[in-house]
Order: structure tokens, then sequence, then C-alpha cells
């Protein structure tokens, strides 16, 4: 009789066949054998079985803690900490930046012709102080600063939300990812906070080069614009500018994971250091510079006052080309990459090092 029970005792086997079972766990690493808090219940009898669904449950657990593990022993970052940190270093990156970006723009915006008011960068720094002084190197740095610090969050919080499911098991995140990922990145701060900062921005810049300037301040300036304008005024130039963000931050953190992976090596918790994390976002930074300058200076001119003259990007591309010449696309090149690629080390540097922080003080899973 007791034959007949034995191929229902093997079916039962996670149930009943406790002996059996425990032989077996004997041999499974040691955090699967944990315990789960509370008892699991043979779902043939109804009783009690400490050992049944919970080392199911403990391995499926170790799983994902396995897989939250990150390149250089931390743990994924939380799209929080990322937003918080990413806030941070936005902020202070912006106040030690922002005069070369004041000179890139204003030789954007000096067209062949006006004639051109400035022959060069430091000419333009020799009349901007001369005219307004050392203060008017940052004229417009109140706008730019209220849009980096919600800038860089949603830029690395987008990115964190969308590479920690595309991660493999030790945290390493595969290049085509960080391409796709830091284009995701783009876009969205491009359309939440990029478009109408930098159109603020170069509105304001433009207008100190005006005989009467109309703006007395970033709020005076907002409310001007919304009124003549409406708040589309504040969104010109937003397919240029998507395109431009967008292509920025895939270039960036594809670069950036590309030389962090080839530094790691086999090798997922070796340190980074802040020097290397720097020399890698500069060079993160170059490569952008040159893979979208033409961009950047459309998007420049579709923002600027003058933008009623062009009927949309490609009519502002193709104005560009036929009166300056393919050369106009790369004005202010060299500002703008002493500019950015300062920014980029600074801001992975310090995003890196206030995550380390947070992860001290702030525990997630």
């Amino acid at each position: 009789m007791s034959s007949l029970w034995k191929p229902f005792s093997v079916s039962e086997g996670p149930c009943n066949n406790i002996s059996l079972r425990r032989r077996h766990s004997q041999q499974l690493h040691p955090a699967i054998l944990t315990q789960s808090p509370s008892p699991r219940l043979c779902t043939v009898t109804g009783a009690a079985v400490p050992g049944c669904s919970s080392e199911i449950y403990k391995w499926s657990s170790s799983k994902r803690t396995l897989s939250a593990a990150a390149i250089g022993g931390r743990k994924i970052t939380h799209p929080g900490k990322a937003i918080l940190a990413g806030g941070i270093a936005g902020g202070i990156e912006i106040c030690i930046t922002f005069p070369t970006e004041y000179v890139k723009t204003q030789l954007q915006l000096d067209e062949r012709a006006n004639p051109p008011r400035y022959r060069g960068i430091g000419d333009c720094v020799r009349l901007t102080v001369q005219d307004h002084g050392l203060r008017g190197l940052y004229r417009g740095l109140s706008s730019l600063l209220y849009g980096s610090i919600p800038k860089a969050a949603v830029r690395f919080g987008t990115f964190e939300l969308l590479s920690n499911p595309m991660r493999d098991a030790s945290g390493r995140l595969d290049n085509t990812r960080s391409l796709l990922c830091g284009l995701g990145a783009g876009v969205a701060e491009a359309i939440v906070v990029v478009c109408p900062m930098e159109t603020v921005k170069v509105k304001f810049i433009h207008d100190q080069c005006s005989m009467q300037p109309r703006y007395r301040g970033f709020f005076h300036g907002v409310r001007e614009i919304i009124k003549a304008q409406g708040i589309q005024g504040t969104y010109q130039g937003l397919t240029a500018t998507v395109l431009k963000q967008g292509s920025n931050q895939a270039i960036r953190f594809y670069v950036m994971n590309l030389l962090r992976n080839w530094y790691k090596g086999d090798d997922p918790s070796r340190e980074m250091h802040p020097v290397v994390t720097a020399a890698f976002g500069a060079t993160a930074g170059a490569a952008s510079v040159f893979g979208n300058t033409p961009l950047d200076v459309v998007k420049t001119r579709m923002q600027g006052l003058e933008a009623h003259r062009y009927r949309n990007t490609v009519d502002c591309a193709f104005q560009i080309l036929r009166n300056e010449g393919p050369q106009a696309f790369y004005k202010g090149t060299v500002p703008r990459l002493g500019r950015v690629c300062l920014d980029v080390a600074i801001v992975f540097v310090i995003y890196e090092e206030v995550v380390k922080m947070l992860n001290n003080i702030w525990k997630t899973e």
C-alpha cells in the first residue's frame, strides 16, 4: 500500500519530504537558507512549513540584491538621490562656468551681416568689462541658475530611472544602452527645463546688446516676454533644443560610460578617483561639443530677439548657410569647448561625490 503513495510523496516533496529537502539545502548559498520572518503554508495540507517557500523567496530576493549592485561597489543609484545630487552639482557648476557661456552666446549672436562687433574672445571680454564691469560677464546668470538646478536634476534622475533596469547583475551598463538612456535624459531635460530657460537667457544677453535694454531682472524679463509673446515665447526653438540636448547627453553619457567600463575592466569594484572622473567627463564634454555645435548655433539664433526672421529651425539653418557660410555653424566653438569640458567634468565629479555622501545617510533598496 505504501508503494502506491510513493509517486505522491515525490510530487509533495517540497512540503512533506523535509529530510530530503534539508539534505539538499545544505548545498545552497547561506543567503538562500535564511528563513523569512513569517512561515510559509503548504498548499496541500495547510501546515506551516518553515523552509518551503521561504527558500525560493530568499533566493529571488538575493538575485534582486545582486542585480542592484553597481559599478564601483556602490548600489544602483536611486532616482531620488540622482535628482538631489544632480541639482546640487548643476547649481555649483553654473556659478563657476557662466562667464564662458556668456562669451560663447555673444559671439554666436554677433552675426557677420551686422557687421560683427567683436573680433574674438578676448575682445568680447574686454568690451563687456569696459561697458558693464566684471558683473557684465554674469548678466543672465539668474535665469541660467534657476534653470541649471532643475536641468541637472531631471537629467540625472531620468538617466538613472532609464538605466537601472538595463544593467546586468554586476551593475554594468552596456555602451549602446547608455547611449539610449542619455538620449532619453536629454530629451526630457530639453522639454521640461532647457528650452524655456535657454530662451530667457539668450533674450537677456541679446537685450543687453541693444541701445535701450528692456529687461530689469529675471522675473521682470520673464513677465515681459510672456506678456508680449505668450507662453510660447519661452518655447522658441523647441525642435532645435530637443535635437541639441538629446544628442548632447547621448554623446556624453555614452563616452563617459565607455571610458568607465574600459577603466574598470573585469573588476567592477575598482574605485574611480575624482581626478579620473574629471578627465573622463572633460573628454565626454569635448566629444559632445564637436558633435553638436551646429545645432547649438541654430538653437541660439532661434531663441534670440531676432528669431522672428526665421520661419522654423530648418529655415534658420538654411539662412545661416546661405548668408554666412558653413563656418558659421561652428561660431563660438572655442569658448564653448572650454566651458563644456569644465562643465561636464565638474558636474560628474560633484554628482558622484554627492551620491556617495547620500548613500551613507539615505538608505534605499
